[in-house]
């Protein structure tokens, strides 16, 4: 008698995960690629930090600072933090998502607006917690229905600020409401991806709340205006108690040699920082004009991208947009998966880039 063969089996949940898709980086058939899906920086990485990461080369067989000290300070010294704070990860992914493994387990709920990052979601199944989406109001997180969401249930609340990929975003003012309103046990996570972008007075990255309170946390990427996305390299600020939690449960040396090295210098090359955010402000508001011109309704952005919202007719609509695009090796990204499939978003690139863009899109109206 044969005994029948039994897979392991995962946790429940664990099979209702769509995973996530980054941007396209290919197009068949086409010589010439202008990828512009996945909001890297547009200028590349500082010069300084390349030239860090190949200096450091002959010592790869060497484990890293599992405790990321330089970059830790250097990010300190940067932003007028704590180090002790300061948690460091394999990109911000990586913190988002052992956040709520420490903090949401079956039963609980983790709350986020409607259009934020995919991520989140993602994080809270694969550990047993059921997602919660709240509406947004004209694409920008609405604090009245994040509130209006909270439940007993209710473990943590992600809000990414600017938000990806509507590129809106939500004033300190607002964000204070948000706070005061949630109850002390609800853990806020302000995922400040693109907070580098924002010129706006009355916005804030949050580092403040988080010194003020101890149920916030920010996030941090060097995925954007650092142009760093190949390194994964990411992190967090946090109440004290919060950096304990996640220094318990990250790998002990969860980032690279590589990653640290190019990252400090990163981060003390202020000028070259500079230099990516006055571009960003430039080609972002060329990029928005020059689309409006056309007829397309753009969403007002302060990150390193535009969302961009065609008619539903079809043949003019964004999957044709889209297709269209391709033709000309031109890549942007389709926004099904969050809920806005009449809408493109387009990453700021160099500025051959953005005319190409613009070029192929004026054909495409024309057509």
């Amino acid at each position: 008698m044969t005994n029948a063969m039994v897979s392991p089996t995962p946790r429940p949940g664990i099979l209702d995960i769509s995973p996530y898709v980054g941007g396209a980086s290919k197009v068949a058939g086409a010589s010439r690629i202008i990828k512009l899906s996945s909001n890297e920086g547009a200028l590349g990485p500082s010069p300084k930090a390349v030239a860090a990461l190949r200096a450091m080369a002959p010592d790869m067989h060497r484990y890293p600072d599992g405790h990321a000290s330089g970059l830790r300070q250097a990010l300190a010294d940067c932003h007028g933090l704590d180090a002790e704070r300061i948690v460091c990860g394999a990109g911000s992914d990586e913190l988002l998502q052992l956040l709520v493994r420490a903090y949401a387990g079956p039963g609980d709920e983790v709350l986020y607006s409607r259009h934020g990052f995919l991520i989140y979601p993602i994080a809270a199944k694969a550990c047993g917690a059921t997602p919660v989406a709240a509406a947004e109001r004209d694409l920008v997180a609405s604090v009245d229905n994040l509130l209006a969401a909270v439940t007993p249930r209710t473990r943590m609340v992600f809000l990414a600020n600017p938000n990806n990929p509507t590129g809106t975003y939500l004033p300190a003012e607002e964000m204070t409401r948000l706070r005061q309103g949630l109850p002390d046990d609800v853990l806020l996570v302000i995922d400040a991806a693109y907070a580098e972008f924002v010129g706006r007075n009355d916005y804030s990255p949050g580092t403040a709340m988080v010194e003020d309170h101890d149920n916030v946390v920010m996030t941090r990427t060097f995925s954007k205006i650092y142009a760093m996305g190949g390194m994964r390299l990411g992190w967090a600020y946090c109440p004290a108690a919060v950096a304990d939690v996640l220094n318990r449960i990250r790998g002990p040396f969860n980032v690279s040699s590589a990653a640290l090295i190019a990252g400090q210098a990163a981060v003390e090359d202020a000028d070259f920082i500079e230099l990516s955010r006055r571009y960003n402000d430039y080609w972002r508001d060329w990029l928005s004009g020059e689309l409006a011109g056309l007829g397309f309704h753009i969403v007002p952005s302060v990150a390193n991208f535009v969302l961009v919202r065609f008619p539903r007719e079809a043949g003019h609509d964004a999957a044709a947009a889209d297709s269209f695009l391709r033709t000309k090796g031109v890549i942007v990204r389709a926004m099904n998966s969050y809920g806005l499939p009449d809408s493109l978003r387009i990453s700021i690139g160099r500025d051959e880039e953005m005319q190409a863009v613009v070029a192929a899109l004026t054909e495409f109206v024309g057509a």
